[in-house]
């Protein structure tokens, strides 16, 4: 990994955006986590990205991660995308989200947490939505391609 400035002659404006959660506390925790390595793997939900009208991701795709600042942190590249039904996340795609999970269930117990949350069901317009185990999942492996510093000066 090389570190770069927001100077460096890569258009970060021309990537698309990686935001991983809601701006705060645990936004700041997984780009922390994707910054020191810990962090090689995200879940999304089919249905966020079809109610966002957005096209699921593809092994090759270069992202620039924000922060809850929606600062530029990183440049992360997507090496491998599987939709499965929920009930099918295996347990190394939930180590590599990097957030200390040791079992399946803790890694489904903490999702559910956030897919349930308020500010989830208001981004969904679905003040009852839920997961089930036949809910799709997108699961992404991902490496850091580089950190992004702002520049000097």
């Amino acid at each position: 990994m090389t570190p770069t400035s927001a100077s460096d002659p890569t258009d970060l404006a021309s990537l698309p955006r990686a935001e991983f959660a809601f701006p705060g506390p645990l936004r700041d925790q997984l780009v922390a986590a994707i910054l020191d390595g810990s962090k090689t793997s995200t879940t999304g939900l089919v249905v966020d990205y079809e109610h966002a009208g957005e096209a699921l991701p593809e092994a090759g795709r270069r992202e620039v991660v924000v922060d809850s600042q929606d600062r530029p942190v990183a440049v992360i590249e997507v090496t491998d995308v599987r939709v499965v039904p929920l009930g099918r996340v295996d347990l190394a795609h939930a180590v590599g989200e990097g957030e200390g999970y040791t079992t399946v269930a803790e890694w489904r117990a903490g999702h559910e947490r956030f897919w349930h949350s308020e500010e989830m069901r208001a981004a969904l317009n679905d003040p009852g939505f839920t997961v089930d185990d036949t809910t799709a999942a997108v699961l992404e492996r991902f490496r850091l391609v580089t950190a992004v510093h702002p520049a000097d000066g």
